[in-house]
């Protein structure tokens, strides 16, 4: 198994980090102290087969696939396996895989993603419209996998940017001083 090291070194980056699971080693502790991070592949995060050869303790009536994320921000590539029943980004996170996330309730873009291949459902996705939907636009806190999936992570502004900018396409509102100095003189 090859495994590489990418450099973060910018602790904003690791904002939503989570504290070390239960017999982390101390070259995991090393490692992240260190400013690195250990990329994942898809063997290292599945646990032992069960009767049914599948990875994990899922039911063997609950389909799982292969996800993929291609995390821009961070320069990594995670693998990991998700049922068909459960949100992408809190099997992520069982899983030690860290992805970008904000409000974990479908309501802003922190952790919008580009669909690339493969097909989730995301019925509970407020923080993106239709149309930003239909063009491959996912949110990975309420999207559960219909098929094995490759995604990108996206730019929060950018993915903002998209749903909103149309109606900020003229820019910023210029400051009208005579207007706020009348206001102010009411008072």
């Amino acid at each position: 198994m090859d495994i590489s090291l990418t450099f973060t070194p910018s602790a904003s980056l690791n904002r939503h980090r989570r504290p070390f699971p239960p017999g982390a080693g101390a070259g995991t502790r090393r490692l992240a102290s260190a400013g690195c991070r250990r990329a994942t592949t898809s063997g290292e995060l599945q646990t032992a087969a069960g009767p049914n050869g599948r990875g994990g303790s899922y039911p063997a009536s609950v389909p799982v696939h292969k996800v993929t994320v291609h995390d821009r921000q961070r320069g990594v590539v995670h693998e990991f396996s998700v049922p068909e029943d459960q949100y992408i980004l809190h099997t992520a996170e069982a899983q030690n895989v860290s992805l970008p996330f904000a409000c974990r309730h479908g309501c802003c873009t922190s952790c919008a993603v580009r669909i690339k291949s493969g097909q989730l459902r995301q019925p509970e996705a407020l923080g993106i419209s239709a149309e930003l939907k239909s063009k491959g636009y996912a949110l990975l806190c309420v999207g559960y996998p219909s098929s094995d999936l490759e995604v990108e992570t996206q730019d929060e502004d950018e993915v903002y940017w998209l749903q909103f900018g149309r109606y900020f396409a003229r820019g910023p509102i210029d400051r009208d001083d005579y207007a706020l100095e009348l206001a102010l003189g009411d008072e």
